[in-house]
């Protein structure tokens, strides 16, 4: 190994963990970010998220992975530098940076602060092709150089920790919430699945005042649903009595689940009317219309969020004290995270201590 030249040679001013291949394995890596520019941030990294994005990029299950790549898009640290067009943060701010980092910044949805959902195509934190021609290295790295568009402040008083699983999940379940609406106290609202998005999903849905029930595989989910989070009710999905007895009783579902399930039950849950919003990727989405029709149902998509969307939940969750349930690690930790993530084994986001455990 030590004799490999392409890792001898790759010096430079940021220090990381890369994937050098699809089996995805992490180490040690050393690379240049871009000089600071104008307009730019630049951000020691102290946390970052650990999101399933993670595993698809460094494990190449889209077949576009570019190696050597540096994961992570759930970014929280402190700012070291500013361009000097920089207003909006100042040398020791506390900051986030999310799911994408650079858009056209021309388009409707640009200047919508709707950035994520840019014509031309949001620049992913990692793996994608910034207006450079550079490949960007995302959250797994000592610092990260940004647009000040595309940086978030965190308030002081919330613990940079907590943040970082904000940037990404958080922002998932919320930007949609919104959109349709579901922050309308004593209406209720199904969440289905409980990792990383969906406990964030059911803080959210009782920070707004809704009767939350919790839709899981796992009975062993229960407790944890309704003491831990504070949910309602606890559904095993599979339980075709304990589904029975909710027809038509929701307002609102919000399905974080990825693996494959059937559309059609929990359909047949909401109300006339109900609102239906898909955040997971599961290989097919399939529902008889009748489904959709009989009851005037919505059925929506949605990634993570915009500029505006993803300020207004940090200042947000500060101000209701909502904190993801995170289990801090350090970086040497990340491929056991990553497989354990895998096999759905956290409760609920890892969190990489990278400014203790990066060295």
């Amino acid at each position: 190994m030590f004799g490999d030249k392409s890792i001898m040679s790759e010096k430079g001013n940021c220090i990381g963990y890369a994937a050098r291949d699809p089996s995805g394995v992490l180490s040690h890596y050393e690379f240049s970010r871009r000089d600071l520019g104008t307009d730019d941030v630049s951000v020691r990294i102290t946390h970052c998220g650990v999101c399933y994005a993670d595993v698809i990029w460094t494990r190449n299950k889209h077949g576009d992975s570019k190696y050597p790549l540096v994961p992570g898009h759930e970014i929280a640290g402190i700012v070291k530098e500013v361009g000097s067009n920089v207003k909006r943060f100042k040398v020791g701010d506390h900051v986030g940076v999310g799911t994408y980092v650079n858009s056209c910044r021309d388009c409707e949805y640009c200047n919508d602060g709707l950035e994520v959902q840019c014509v031309k195509g949001s620049v992913f934190t990692f793996n994608g092709v910034d207006a450079d021609g550079t490949i960007t290295k995302g959250g797994y790295s000592s610092h990260i150089v940004v647009h000040d568009r595309y940086c978030y402040k965190i308030p002081d008083n919330y613990p940079l920790a907590s943040a970082a699983p904000l940037l990404c999940a958080g922002i998932t379940v919320y930007a949609p919430m919104m959109r349709h609406k579901m922050n309308q106290p004593g209406k209720s609202l199904g969440v289905i699945g409980l990792g990383g998005l969906g406990h964030m999903a059911v803080k959210f849905g009782k920070a707004f005042g809704l009767n939350v029930t919790v839709f899981s595989t796992s009975i062993s989910k229960k407790e944890e649903a309704l003491s831990l989070l504070g949910a309602d009710k606890f559904v095993v999905s599979s339980d075709q009595e304990q589904m029975k007895a909710l027809v038509k009783s929701l307002d609102f579902i919000v399905d974080t689940a990825s693996g494959d399930h059937p559309f059609d039950p929990y359909m047949a849950l909401l109300k006339t009317g109900g609102i239906f919003v898909l955040v997971g990727f599961p290989s097919e989405v399939k529902f008889s219309p009748a489904s959709l029709n009989l009851g005037m149902k919505t059925i929506s998509g949605s990634i993570t969020g915009g500029t505006k969307d993803t300020q207004e939940m940090i200042d947000f969750c500060a101000a209701h004290g909502i904190h993801p349930m995170i289990e801090v690690i350090p970086i040497q930790y990340a491929n056991e995270a990553i497989d354990r993530l895998t096999k759905r084994d956290v409760k609920y986001r890892f969190v990489i201590d990278i400014e203790n455990s990066l060295k």
